[in-house]
């Protein structure tokens, strides 16, 4: 039966970490007090839906929650340290704190443990997050108790939302370019320049020029885009830059 433990100090327990080549204990008290915490926890690393969704969401928002007063990011997962860290940097997630729970004591003393047996996981968390000040849970959101593995309620942007409903969110840019290319340069760096993130694809590494006429209907680098809608190449995102930046 899955808890809801709003209100509840979260439990006391001892995470093994590992730091370079060496093991390092974290208590919950480290971790919490006197701290803003949002936590996020889920089935496992290196799973689908963490790996594609859970985990890159939560790492590109953090300067948002950050925005809002939130100290630590913390992902939690049944697996153990090493697996952590190698998760930790297939997914560039440096911008989150990865805790591993490799024995589930704290999974089982947020009432979060459930038997995934039938995957040959064993036991595992159930996927929620949750709102921590001070070692004191304010929000958890948990996710419907449901066969399968549902991802609707402890989503990056439902936690955003609660700390603060009318908070601008960041742009999601990606850039295609090429290597040795200056308009590239320039394009980045003008983006670099306003403060903006972005993901960038290197042609015949992260795609074709044939992924760039399908996606851009243009054979020509930089293209980039912002929020699904495609801006263009430098000068475009110049303009664009100058334009946002006047409003």
């Amino acid at each position: 039966m899955l808890q809801d433990r709003t209100g509840s100090p979260v439990p006391q327990v001892t995470f093994r970490t590992r730091r370079g080549h060496e093991w390092a204990d974290v208590t919950t008290d480290e971790i919490f007090d006197g701290k803003t915490v949002v936590v996020f926890s889920l089935p496992g690393a290196f799973t689908p839906t963490c790996s594609s969704s859970h985990v890159p969401r939560y790492n590109q928002l953090v300067p948002a929650f950050k925005a809002q007063g939130v100290d630590e990011v913390v992902c939690v997962s049944i697996n153990d340290a090493f697996v952590m860290n190698e998760w930790q940097k297939a997914q560039g997630a440096d911008a989150l704190t990865f805790l591993p729970d490799g024995n589930g004591d704290f999974t089982a003393g947020m009432g979060m443990l459930v038997d995934k047996g039938e995957l040959g996981f064993g036991q595992r968390s159930w996927r929620y997050s949750m709102l921590v000040r001070d070692g004191v849970v304010e929000k958890m959101f948990i996710e419907p108790d449901v066969p399968g593995d549902p991802y609707e309620v402890s989503d990056a942007d439902t936690m955003l939302r609660f700390l603060a409903p009318s908070a601008p969110k960041p742009w999601d840019v990606s850039v295609f370019s090429r290597d040795g290319c200056p308009y590239c340069v320039q394009a980045k760096q003008a983006l670099r320049n306003a403060g903006i993130p972005f993901e960038e694809l290197v042609l015949n590494r992260d795609f074709t020029e044939q992924t760039l006429r399908a996606v851009a209907n243009a054979a020509t680098v930089p293209q980039v885009f912002v929020n699904g809608t495609h801006i263009g190449g430098s000068e475009a995102v110049s303009a664009w830059l100058s334009e946002r930046l006047a409003a």
